[in-house]
């Protein structure tokens, strides 16, 4: 019998930085699910994203074009390992830029194979709307969200830079062309940042830069199926829950050139009782900013049998 949504419990799905050749294998050794999983994504690519995953090369894995599909794949593998494994099922999802699409598949509102081929489409167009060298992400440590947002309007000048993913209080990244992330990195120094750095990627996602592709994006969109989510959904655009299908196809046209606000809705999931988190995917990079965002709530991950028993034991109880 399964069980009624758990409202005080949230699953987060990571995005691009969490990805690592190797990533999942002790998983599947032990579940089927996972390798299965990664059979269907690669029957919808035309390409072993399996052997990708495990055997590289991880130049290619971290190409955004294969780094999207690959984490989808990763983050839904381990969701359907928790469905076979408790009968605890959460209130609310959310994921972390792609990993909103892998939120998506789990409450089932895409099906995994166009999700799959969405994912690949949409590395592929954010790619192809920035030639490379020509734009950057950095992060910048230590300051104040105004702070950094008015630093980019300073280092701007004619160019583009705005803040990308508002991560927790103190972390925020920012995007845009490349010279005026160089000017920031040095704004940001001079104002006391703790630490700001260029991040390493190719594609300057969430910001204005991304708009060809987003336009393009939402062509794309056009022909693929949304349905209803099943669990609801938190959206990095405007920290809304939404269930009409046209709706989400818009705000995920929206989420590709406008910033993640992750901080506002980790403390919007807190407001509405949540007080458990789960990182459904390989590494970590949530549960760190969740742990900023919200200190209350337990935090927990699955991306190997020993993080999936220790959720496991503590949800089953």
């Amino acid at each position: 019998m399964i069980n009624e949504p758990y409202y005080d419990l949230a699953f987060a799905f990571p995005g691009q930085g969490s990805q690592s050749v190797g990533m999942l294998t002790e998983l599947a050794d032990t579940f089927p699910i996972v390798k299965e999983t990664f059979a269907e994504a690669s029957d919808a690519l035309d390409y072993d994203l399996w052997n990708l995953v495990n055997q590289g090369p991880e130049a290619q894995l971290n190409q955004t074009e294969y780094t999207q599909p690959a984490l989808l794949a990763a983050g839904v593998a381990c969701f359907r390992i928790w469905q076979q494994q408790s009968s605890i099922r959460p209130g609310w999802l959310i994921g972390h830029s792609l990993g909103e699409y892998s939120a998506l598949v789990c409450a089932k509102a895409l099906d995994f194979s166009d999700a799959i081929k969405l994912v690949a489409e949409r590395g592929r167009l954010m790619q192809q709307a920035v030639p490379q060298g020509v734009g950057a992400m950095a992060a910048i440590l230590g300051l104040d969200d105004p702070v950094v947002v008015e630093l980019c309007k300073q280092a701007s000048k004619d160019e583009v830079l705005t803040p990308a993913n508002f991560n927790s209080p103190g972390q925020v990244v920012i995007a845009g062309h490349k010279a005026a992330i160089e000017r920031a990195l040095t704004l940001a120094k001079e104002h006391g940042a703790k630490r700001s750095v260029l991040l390493p990627v190719s594609v300057p996602s969430h910001c204005p830069l991304m708009q060809p592709a987003a336009e393009k994006l939402a062509d794309y969109l056009r022909d693929i199926e949304v349905n209803m989510p099943e669990i609801a959904i938190i959206h990095n655009a405007d920290v809304g829950n939404h269930s009409a299908p046209e709706v989400i196809r818009h705000i995920l046209t929206c989420q590709l050139h406008q910033p993640v606000r992750w901080t506002e809705s980790i403390k919007f999931l807190t407001e509405q009782g949540v007080n458990a988190f789960i990182e459904c995917g390989p590494g970590k990079v949530l549960s760190s900013l969740n742990k900023r965002n919200a200190p209350q709530a337990s935090h927990w991950q699955i991306n190997s049998p020993a993080t999936l028993n220790a959720t496991l034991e503590k949800f089953n109880a």
